[in-house]
């Protein structure tokens, strides 16, 4: 399956009018469950800036200094990423630039795991999405309202059915929305 998964705002943002996300900073507990999820990927689409973004995780030591800092990073190098970029010549760690289309490297990408592959930055999600390439949308809406940025989905221009496969609510209010493409036809 290929998942899109990011934290978002109250109001559907996954950062604000200046770009700022700080407001998704998660809880140890909320943490520990996003090292759970990177464990399951087999591997990873994803843009320029969220590449470059994520990038410290593979190249900052100190980004280890907790057992919980080191466990994600060690999640995330392990799995590898095609970077999709009209900007960059080359990439670091356990990645590479993207050489075909979206649809192509997704499915090469899902072909080379029997895990699942996640796909993020919200503009190449957005492809993905307009393609019906995305198997499951998983949100961490929390209680903010930002009013504009960076939104999560882009516009549609067909209804795009979805069923609920799972909620949780964390300590600190965030509450987690895992949506597959619904299989049937909607009530």
């Amino acid at each position: 399956m290929l998942i899109y998964s990011m934290s978002v705002s109250v109001d559907g943002f996954i950062a604000d009018r200046g770009g700022a996300f700080d407001w998704s900073v998660p809880s140890e507990e909320l943490f520990r469950f996003h090292i759970a999820q990177v464990r399951e990927l087999g591997g990873f689409l994803l843009g320029r800036r969220l590449y470059e973004t994520m990038l410290v995780w593979e190249t900052d030591p100190s980004m280890r200094e907790t057992e919980a800092e080191a466990a994600f990073a060690d999640a995330w190098c392990a799995i590898p990423k095609v970077v999709f970029s009209r900007t960059l010549d080359s990439v670091q760690g356990n990645a590479r630039l993207a050489q075909a289309s979206v649809a192509k490297e997704a499915a090469a990408a899902l072909e080379a795991t029997d895990k699942d592959v996640g796909i993020g930055g919200a503009g190449l999600a957005a492809a993905a999405i307009e393609l019906g390439l995305v198997d499951e949308l998983r949100m961490f809406r929390n209680p903010v309202v930002v009013g504009g940025g960076t939104p999560f989905l882009p516009p549609v221009t067909e209804e795009v059915p979805l069923d609920l496969i799972e909620t949780r609510t964390f300590g600190t209010r965030v509450i987690y929305e895992r949506y597959g493409r619904a299989r049937h036809e909607p009530d």
